[in-house]
This record gives structure tokens, C-alpha cells and sequence, in this order.
């Protein structure tokens, strides 16, 4: 591969590519621009305050911006069916890193979540890092469903709990809903029976209701979720402080840089709920923008998946559209009050190294299927001898 080409900016063969994988590619850099622009003025006050650095954050999420890059522009230019047979060593490797997280000294707990492995001064989230592998792998799993074994088809399946159950444990309840979730929607659009998607969702549903039921902080969200303004000061508080900084956006916003909320006042103001500040300083029509970014990002991504010669070309599509668009709909779900409060990032603009990486990867394999939709299939022809018969005269 020519090295020039790992600078995805001044990439010479764009020109060459589809009409949809061109879109996709530069609607993908316009989503991490406007992400990085939000993230400055989100992280500015913060940084300047923990770090004495008001780019602490902008920096080091520019590093991860540009190592998320290089696996992005190496997925556009690699053959997806080389990609689909070593997803499988991906989900066993970020397995076992989410399995290490559970023994006590090896995983990082912050916040009194354990999501985290700290590998010197760099900190990694497993979870974060498993969502391309487990869209990969799904879709090659749920595509050869019917010419695989049940021995094969249990033994992925088995591995697939293991991978939410361990990330349910940390615990991350949005995080392993989001996974069941892109796993569930690829099963079924590759055409699994009825029965066995009513089965799975009705068992992940009981699923939730037990970890809520254990864990005293997810049941204090969901009450708080329903009305934040009995308890403004304690439960209820972050939902509050990003309702407030969404309405003081109003139509037009108060301004680039000039949020109030996140001197502060909103947790977290560079993560989880940087879409609060966002709408605060673009108002309701930067968050009208925002909503038609991803409208139009996924409307070519299905018309792609649609286009698509080869199931699990499709299936790959269909995956990326749910943990990317649909992660942002929850995000924005939860900082306008319409979903309970999670810890789900919104990719491209919240800031960390493992979620920036995941977003860049499933973007790419985006970007790679819209690539291969138009390439004919090849076709090994059998030569035959034909054999000359000589007549006698």
C-alpha cells in the first residue's frame, strides 16, 4: 500500500470510488470536524481548571483523531471479505480484555464503574472497542446462518453472551443494550425465524430488568428520568443542568464558546452530555443540523446496504448505521430528557481514545462496503478439454 494514502485528506484515488463511498467519506470528516470544534469550547473550562491547560482535552483527542485514522484509511482500501474472516480474532482478544476487567487490581474503576484497563498512561474501554468486531463477526455469522452447524452457531452465540455479560458486569447497562441491540437488528435482517429474535429480545428485556432491579444507581436513574425536578440537587441533577443548558440555546444559540452550563454547572460537559453544550451555543437550529447530518449519513448508508452484492455486505451496513446513528439518537435521547441517563458517548464529538477509534473503524467499513457495491463478482470458469474427434476418410 503506498503510505501516502494513510493521509485520508489527500487521498489521490478518492476520485475513483463510488459516488456513495465518496459521500460517506466526507460526510464521515464533517461529523469529526464539527465534533472536534464542539469538543474545544466543551472541554475548554475543565481542562484549564483540573490541568491548568485549557487544550488538555483537545490535544490528546486530537492524537486519538489521528491513530483512528490510520485503521479507517486501512479498512477503506482492504478487501471486506479478508476483513469478515479476522473479526473473529478481534472478538476473542477485546473478549478477554473485557474479562480482565472484572478481576479486582487489573481493570480501572472511575466513577465506581470498572470499564477500563489502564496499560501505563493510556487507558482503553474495551466495550468501546468491540462494537466493529461484533458488527463484523454478526454479520458473517447471521449471513452463513443456514450452512453453518448448530454446533458453530451455538458456540458464537455462547461468545456473544459472554461479551455482553461481561460488560453488563462492569456495569454498563447502555453499553451492553446498544451491543444486544446490533447484534438482534443484524440477526434480523439477515432473516432469522420470529421465534428465536422474540425469544432473544424478550430474555435481554428480563436481562435489563434484573441488572436494574441489582443495581440501586440504574434504578435511581430511570425514577429520576421520569420527573429530574423532584430531586434537582442530587439524582435529578444532571439531566436538569443539560435541560437547562438545551433551552438557553433557544433558536440561535448563545454562541460558539459561550455556554454557561459547562462552567461547571453540566457534568461531564466534554462526554457524555457535550450535545447539551452543543445545542446551548448552536441552538435548536446547530441541533437541527446535527439531526439532518445523520438523517442524510444514514439514508446513503441503507441505500449502500441495499446496493450491496453479498449478505453480509449488507448485514455490515446495516450494523454500522445502528452503532453509529442509533448511538447518537440515544446520546441525544438521554440529554434531552427523552431516554434515561446513560454513559453512552456520542461518537465524533465526545471526547476518548477507545470510542474515537470504534467510531473511525465502523465508519471505514462504511466506506469500504459503498467501495465493493458496484465491483462484478468473479467467477472461476472450469476449462473443459474438448477432444477433436478424427474421422477416417
Amino acid at each position: 500500500m503506498d503510505l501516502r494514502y494513510l493521509i485520508p485528506f489527500f487521498d489521490p484515488k478518492v476520485q475513483t470510488w463510488a459516488i456513495e463511498a465518496r459521500l460517506l467519506r466526507w460526510l464521515t470528516f464533517l461529523w469529526l470536524c464539527i465534533g472536534l470544534v464542539v469538543l474545544f469550547s466543551a472541554s475548554y473550562a475543565n481542562a484549564a481548571t483540573e490541568y491548568g491547560d485549557g487544550l488538555y482535552f483537545f490535544k490528546r483527542q486530537l492524537i486519538w483523531v489521528l491513530a483512528g485514522l490510520l485503521p479507517f484509511n486501512v479498512v477503506v482500501y482492504s478487501p471486506l471479505s479478508r476483513i469478515l474472516k479476522i473479526a473473529k480474532v478481534g472478538v476473542i482478544l477485546i473478549l478477554s480484555l473485557l474479562l480482565f476487567t472484572l478481576i479486582p487490581g487489573i481493570g480501572t474503576t472511575i466513577n465506581g464503574a470498572t470499564r477500563w484497563i489502564s496499560l501505563g498512561s493510556v487507558i482503553i474501554q474495551p466495550s468501546e472497542l468491540i462494537k466493529p468486531f461484533l458488527v463484523l463477526q454478526a454479520a458473517y455469522l447471521f449471513s452463513k446462518w443456514n450452512h453453518l452447524s448448530w454446533l458453530v452457531r451455538i458456540t458464537w452465540l455462547f461468545i456473544f453472551f459472554l461479551v455482553l455479560g461481561s460488560i453488563l458486569l462492569q456495569p454498563n447497562l447502555s453499553t451492553t443494550a446498544l451491543c444486544g441491540i446490533v447484534i438482534w437488528f443484524i440477526a434480523f435482517a439477515a432473516g432469522l425465524p420470529y421465534f428465536y429474535l422474540g425469544g432473544v429480545a424478550l430474555s435481554g428485556f428480563l436481562l435489563a430488568i434484573i441488572s436494574v432491579s441489582i443495581n440501586d444507581y440504574q434504578r435511581r436513574r430511570i425514577l429520576s428520568f421520569t420527573n429530574p425536578w423532584i430531586d434537582p440537587m442530587g439524582d435529578g441533577y444532571q439531566l436538569v443542568q443539560s435541560l437547562l443548558a438545551i433551552a438557553s440555546g433557544d433558536v440561535w444559540g448563545v454562541g460558539f464558546g459561550l455556554s454557561q452550563q459547562k462552567l461547571h454547572f453540566l457534568p461531564i460537559p466534554y462526554s457524555d452530555f457535550i450535545f447539551s453544550v452543543y445545542a446551548e451555543e448552536f441552538g435548536f437550529v446547530g441541533a437541527l443540523g446535527l439531526l439532518l447530518l445523520l438523517a442524510v449519513y444514514s439514508i446513503i448508508a441503507l441505500k449502500v446496504a441495499l446496493k450491496a452484492r453479498l449478505m453480509e455486505h449488507q448485514l455490515v451496513a446495516i450494523g454500522v448505521i445502528i452503532a453509529l446513528v442509533g448511538q447518537s439518537l440515544l446520546n441525544i435521547g438521554v440529554a434531552t430528557g427523552v431516554l434515561p441517563t446513560t454513559g453512552l458517548p456520542l461518537p465524533m464529538f465526545s471526547y476518548g481514545g477507545s470510542s474515537m477509534i470504534s467510531s473511525l473503524l465502523l465508519a471505514g467499513l462504511l466506506v469500504r462496503v459503498a467501495r465493493e457495491k458496484n465491483q462484478a463478482e468473479v467467477l472461476i470458469l472450469k476449462q473443459r478439454r474438448l477432444r477433436r474427434r478424427r474421422y477416417v476418410q
